[in-house]
């Protein structure tokens, strides 16, 4: 019995039910940029703190740039996956030394004492002086001299829009330890997971650049470039180079680009938040740049209000980059885009400050908890600043979902980010079956419950680690509904959902239908009659494993029939009048249910008539 109890105890802990706990930093980084070699170096001193129920024997820190090496394990996926990522293919293996990155610590101590550690590519492992007890800290400090690769992916110098550097992963970044243990990943392409702390970094290069980074900077009055108000002259200190300084305060990376000829203009919305965007000084991308704050403060204020307040004083949108990426408090967009492409990866990448970069959930494991909830929330976010009339219950996500559903090369959303077979499976996995994932649950439960169970999880997960089941908990609380049935199907499975509606019998009296569930995946059902009078009803059933039944979402007649044993493939209803009374019945008339199969969720009588 005691056995079993501590099994079922750590399950519960591992599922996020136990006791949460997170890790937690300082990190002050000094770093020199050497624009004629692209070769910086730096210190980094890291107070870490354990706040885990355990004792930490190593430590384990990020050396990403070594992934832009010939050979390397990001190089041999991009050339031996079925369908690489035309960014990367094989751009990596053909690197000369000087077009290389690296990344390479010359010593680390722990309190003062010197550790003996090793680098594997893209981690470092250091054996601790001491172990760290649980509630106690320890100091790091450690020197360490980079390369910056040539642009090809997220990080690098000199993008295809010609910007000088992306200063993305590029120091030596402290591996996160949560209920799960290490999370050392190496990089391989996908994204990130980090430790929760703040940041204070200075930055050195040649005067002539101008910088914009996450964080707010505090030395203004040295630098100038947009960072001082409308009349005031900045102080500049003599020589060639500049310190800038910035600090963030409770963030999980820090990020910066720069580039000599930068733009940088900046807009206080309503609630003080200070936006800036800096962009290539061209004329084909002045006009487009010019016009972006106003639709992002507008995205902003709709995020606030419907899913949470952003709590950062500053947010940076940065050309750069090799497409969208986000990091705190700032993006890399490319910039030479259509005003509509720029908007659009401008909001999406700021959702992203909700989804992964507040509520900081594991990408390496969990990666659709961030672009699925991205996708989703950017689909309402422009909706409603451009297509107001628009059904915001249901995106084009559906399509991608239900496309690879039918091509036998579907993949459980639950792998590992790195360990798809193939890009598009992780693509459909991460971004549209992780927006269906959300939009569904909204046909579950009601689509105002699940605004205020988005809003929830907002307000009880931000700033934390959630995994899916602290947001499907979030969720249950809110609904009063059992769902866990539902994330474990679409997270851990690749069944689809399959319905269809046929007549069964009929009398003077009554109509009998059939409903037959013909995919392995159970779901409620909404079934919209439209009587030949010209009045409709709605009727749901519920399956019984929710024990419980949204309540009605419009004025539509509505009632709640009996619930529908998950068991059981068929069901029958019998409507107490005769066939000649009924025009249409329909499964799903929202379209919200990721049915594989529409053709048969319709029986049209006046067309069977006919």
């Amino acid at each position: 019995m005691r056995i079993l109890l501590f099994v079922c105890a750590a399950l519960m802990a591992a599922q996020g039910y136990g006791q949460y706990w997170q890790q937690r930093m300082k990190c002050s980084i000094a770093v020199t940029l050497d624009d004629s070699n692209n070769q910086y170096t730096g210190t980094e001193k890291l107070v870490y703190y354990n706040n885990s129920p355990d004792t930490l024997f190593n430590m384990y820190f990020h050396l990403y740039p070594n992934a832009f090496k010939p050979g390397s394990m990001f190089d041999m996926r991009s050339r031996s996956i079925e369908d690489p990522d035309e960014r990367v293919a094989d751009r990596i293996e053909k690197l000369a030394p000087h077009e290389q990155g690296f990344l390479s610590v010359s010593s680390l101590t722990q309190n003062g004492k010197t550790l003996t550690f090793r680098e594997a590519e893209t981690t470092l492992i250091a054996a601790l002086d001491k172990p760290i007890l649980p509630g106690k800290k320890a100091t790091f400090e450690m020197k360490f001299k980079g390369q910056v690769p040539l642009q090809i992916r997220r990080s690098g110098r000199m993008n295809k829009e010609d910007v000088a550097y992306t200063m993305a992963q590029w120091y030596p970044r402290i591996a996160e330890y949560d209920r799960l243990g290490w999370h050392a990943h190496p990089y391989i392409g996908r994204e990130f997971h980090g430790v929760w702390g703040d940041f204070d970094v200075k930055i050195t290069l040649d005067s002539a650049f101008t910088v914009a980074a996450t964080g707010v900077l505090h030395n203004a009055q040295s630098i100038g470039k947009g960072y001082l108000p409308k009349g005031q002259t900045p102080k500049r200190p003599e020589g060639n180079m500049l310190t800038w300084h910035f600090k963030a305060a409770h963030v999980h990376d820090f990020a910066w680009g720069a580039d000599k000829d930068f733009v940088h203009t900046s807009r206080i919305m309503k609630d003080g938040t200070t936006l800036r965007f800096f962009h290539k000084n061209s004329p084909d991308l002045v006009t487009n740049w010019q016009k972006l704050p106003e639709p992002t403060e507008k995205a902003f204020d709709y995020i606030n209000e419907n899913f949470g307040k952003y709590p950062y004083p500053e947010y940076v949108v940065v050309q750069g980059g090799d497409g969208g990426m986000e990091y705190p408090m700032l993006t890399f967009i490319t910039g030479k885009r259509k005003m509509g492409s720029l908007i659009g990866v401008t909001i999406h990448e700021a959702v992203h400050s909700w989804y992964q970069l507040m509520l900081a959930s594991n990408e390496a494991l969990y990666p659709w908890m961030d672009e699925g909830f991205t996708t989703y929330v950017s689909k309402r976010v422009m909706d409603h600043l451009y297509k107001p009339e628009a059904d915001k219950r249901i995106g084009d996500y559906y399509k991608g979902y239900i496309g690879i559903t039918k091509t036998g090369r579907e993949e459980p959303m639950s792998r590992m980010a790195d360990h798809f077979t193939t890009n598009y499976a992780y693509g459909v996995a991460a971004y549209d079956k992780g927006a269906v994932f959300v939009a569904q649950l909204g046909y579950i439960m009601g689509e105002d419950v699940l605004q205020r169970g988005l809003k929830r999880y907002y307000n009880e997960w931000k700033f934390k680690h959630p995994n899916p089941f602290d947001f499907i908990r979030v969720i249950e609380k809110v609904s009063g509904m059992q769902l866990y049935w539902y994330l474990d199907y679409m997270m851990h499975s690749t069944e689809t959902i399959d319905y269809g509606i046929e007549l069964a019998s009929a009398t003077a009296d009554s109509t009998t239908i059939l409903l037959k569930r013909l995919g392995n995946f159970p779901m409620p059902i909404d079934l919209d009659i439209t009587y030949t009078n010209g009045s409709k009803e709605r009727i749901n059933i519920p399956l019984h494993i929710m024990l419980g039944a949204k309540a009605a979402e419009d004025e539509t007649p509505y009632r709640v029939e009996r619930e529908w044993p998950w068991t059981h493939p068929e069901y029958t209803l019998t409507l107490p009048v005769p066939r000649s009374a009924i025009s249409k019945i329909e499964i799903d008339a929202s379209t919200r249910l990721a049915d594989v199969d529409r053709r048969d969720n319709i029986l049209d009588f006046n067309q069977a008539t006919n």
